[in-house]
């Protein structure tokens, strides 16, 4: 009788945190900076801290839960254990997996765009190699497919440290005091900050995905909770930065209006061309794209561990040390949403779905912590307030597109 190889343990906390880094930078405040400007204005840093305030709840809820329960499709594994119920277990898991084949095809949609610019190719073309390369990279081996990530994830930092480098200039010679760079808000700000917050909120989106990896992480119970804090504080630095540089080196209606923010910085603060920053926004998506796939072969394989999904899906190559099957699968519908369904509507949905399954965390481990007696101020009053900030994201954006 052969044994069944497990995923391989190989994870640092340092790999897991820059892991956490790029799947949350994704390719959102490449395009995002500029809407949240839009609605802050002057207040956009104090926007973006409030949104990383709001996400710390739930990531609190995801760090803890992690610790205590280190598996594939944690989401599934963290409900189940703290609301006993399988069917609610399974609609986390399966959501998350939906979030994120929607997120990589609408990424490799994306994409694809740019190809078409380069060469009259078929619009199906670009789409098809992208996917079936990212799959491979997926499939070949957790420290190739991560360690990928993680080099483009060194030049997603490396584009918005950029950015803020070559405006030190017009920063000296605006002789702005250090205090003036992020003043105190007034209450007459305050409904832009609590708009831009909620635009900024999905900037910060992608530390969940971590948890998925902790089969593959060293030592989870230490470097997973470690690296869901280190993931958030990194990136809330990244963007206070690129926001406070961008206020006081550009107007803000030009900001306000561009669709591509971090090019305009560079274009207009340096004589580096703009094209090298629209190069690092492809690769923040194509990066973006690769750790999707990743994540949601781990969620389902996951999930059939847990007997949530096929058992068919819970195999693990003995050469490549992935489940491959999973992976497999989860290129396949990528492409599928890519190429032939509205992946518009579904990718609206999509934040709604995350937004559910956060609540279910966070409320998982309420239950949790009170069915074992933990009943302090901090372990029931932090996933409560993650639970109802989430609940109230999500009454907000119904009623956003109503």
């Amino acid at each position: 009788m052969t044994t069944q190889p497990n995923l391989l343990r190989s994870l640092s906390l340092a790999e897991i945190s820059l892991y956490g880094i790029g799947t949350i930078l994704g390719a959102g405040i490449y395009v995002l900076l500029g809407n949240v400007i839009g609605i802050s204005g002057p207040m956009t840093p104090w926007a973006f801290l409030l949104a990383a305030v709001i996400v710390c709840f739930s990531a609190y809820s995801y760090a803890q839960m992690s610790r205590r329960f280190p598996r594939s499709a944690g989401e599934a594994a963290y409900v189940q254990e703290g609301l006993r119920s399988r069917a609610l277990a399974a609609a986390a898991g399966y959501a998350i997996a939906m979030g994120g084949i929607v997120s990589a095809a609408t990424l490799s949609r994306g994409v694809s765009g740019y190809f078409n610019v380069i060469a009259s190719w078929p619009s199906a073309l670009p789409i098809i190699l992208l996917v079936g390369l990212l799959t491979g990279a997926a499939a070949w081996g957790v420290k190739q497919s991560v360690g990928l990530a993680i080099l483009t994830t060194g030049l997603e930092m490396a584009g918005l440290l950029l950015a803020a480098v070559v405006s030190g200039d017009e920063l000296l010679e605006a002789n702005i005091h250090w205090r003036e760079l992020m003043p105190l808000p007034t209450p007459e700000y305050f409904p832009g900050i609590v708009g831009g917050a909620f635009l900024a909120f999905y900037a910060f989106i992608g530390f969940e995905d971590m948890v998925n990896m902790a089969e593959e992480v060293e030592n989870p119970q230490r470097n997973l909770p470690l690296g869901i804090a280190i993931a958030v504080i990194a990136t809330t630095l990244l963007y206070l930065i690129t926001a406070t540089v961008a206020l006081h080196t550009l107007p803000i209606e030009d900001m306000a209006g561009s669709d591509a923010p971090l090019a305009l910085i560079i274009e207009r603060n340096s004589k580096i061309p703009p094209d090298i920053m629209a190069v690092i926004g492809v690769v923040a998506i194509i990066n973006g794209a690769l750790i999707q796939i990743i994540m949601v072969s781990r969620v389902l394989y996951g999930m059939a561990q847990q007997q949530l999904a096929p058992a068919l899906l819970g195999r693990v190559n003995a050469t490549s040390r992935t489940p491959l099957q999973a992976t497999l699968l989860t290129g396949g519908l990528v492409l599928f949403f890519a190429l032939w369904l509205p992946v518009t509507t579904l990718a609206n949905a999509t934040s709604s779905l995350i937004l559910i399954v956060f609540t279910l965390v966070n409320l998982s481990l309420l239950f949790l912590n009170y069915n074992q007696g933990r009943k302090g101020p901090i372990q029931l009053g932090l996933p409560a307030i993650g639970a109802l900030l989430c609940c109230g994201f999500l009454i907000l954006q119904f009623w956003s597109t109503q």
